[in-house]
């Protein structure tokens, strides 16, 4: 399928890997130039050396923590009119709710609500101004099903939908569309490191505590960052001009909901 998106610009955070890089190379394959973010300068650029050559397309690299207000000034500066943004952060650390005080909220506020609002707010009256713009939030399953050990995850990430839910529907009306995706479990650094905090927690190896997640996905297994892509490329896409303030579950079936 086209979609319709060859020669725009996008601003994808988190992007050296994981989900990010997924959304990037699934942006790229469709023509998008891209601007790219990440902490670790070295991942990013093998990262943006890989698009280039693959997807012939133009990549702009910016290593800075979007969490900070220098680093957004860089990011904004460097990236200058876009027409998508894909935002994206690692989540906090996981824990039960008597390991966090003050500052651990602030620290995932600031990363994964405050941050992405932020990046929001600068970018799109542009968007507005040319009648066109995408903005897709990478949030969590934890949004519609809340998962006990990572409350910080919870609370950041439900303020940013709490907050994506009236702004989508003010600026639909100008043609920019926000949505967010909501990845379960995927094969993910993320993963790994969650996979070993079970595996620890349970005196058991890496691998069969893997597998005991895996078996309570109805897919049976993690998903790809490939495959996450597609779906954040789709959103992007002219085809979700209609698509306005959802949010897509990305898990494999693993929320047992009906709506």
């Amino acid at each position: 399928m086209d979609l319709g998106i060859k020669g725009k610009r996008a601003l994808v955070c988190a992007s050296s890997k994981g989900l990010g890089r997924g959304c990037a190379e699934a942006l790229a394959e469709a023509g998008v130039d891209l601007v790219l973010n990440a902490r670790g300068a070295e991942a990013l650029e093998a990262t943006a050396t890989e698009i280039r050559r693959k997807y012939d397309v133009s990549v702009t690299t910016v290593a800075a923590d979007v969490s900070t207000e220098d680093g957004r000034a860089a990011l904004l500066a460097a990236a200058g009119d876009v027409d998508i943004l894909v935002n994206n952060a690692g989540g906090p650390p996981p824990g039960v709710w008597s390991d966090w005080d003050r500052d651990d909220f602030i620290s995932a506020l600031d990363a994964n609500m405050l941050a992405p609002i932020a990046l929001m707010k600068a970018l799109m009256p542009g968007m507005i101004d040319r009648g066109w713009g995408r903005v897709v939030n990478i949030t969590s399953g934890s949004v519609k099903a809340p998962i006990p050990q990572l409350g910080l995850s919870n609370s950041a990430r439900a303020g940013l939908t709490g907050y994506v839910a009236g702004t989508s529907r003010q600026v639909a009306q100008h043609g920019v569309n926000i949505n967010n995706l909501l990845p379960g479990i995927h094969a993910t650094d993320r993963a790994a490191s969650l996979d070993a905090g079970v595996s620890k927690a349970q005196g058991i190896d890496i691998a069969a505590a893997k597998a005991q997640r895996e078996a309570t996905i109805p897919a049976r297994r993690y998903g790809t960052a490939a495959e996450f892509g597609a779906a954040c490329a789709f959103l992007c896409s002219q085809h979700a001009g209609f698509i306005v303030g959802q949010n897509l579950v990305v898990d494999g079936g693993a929320i047992n909901a009906t709506i």
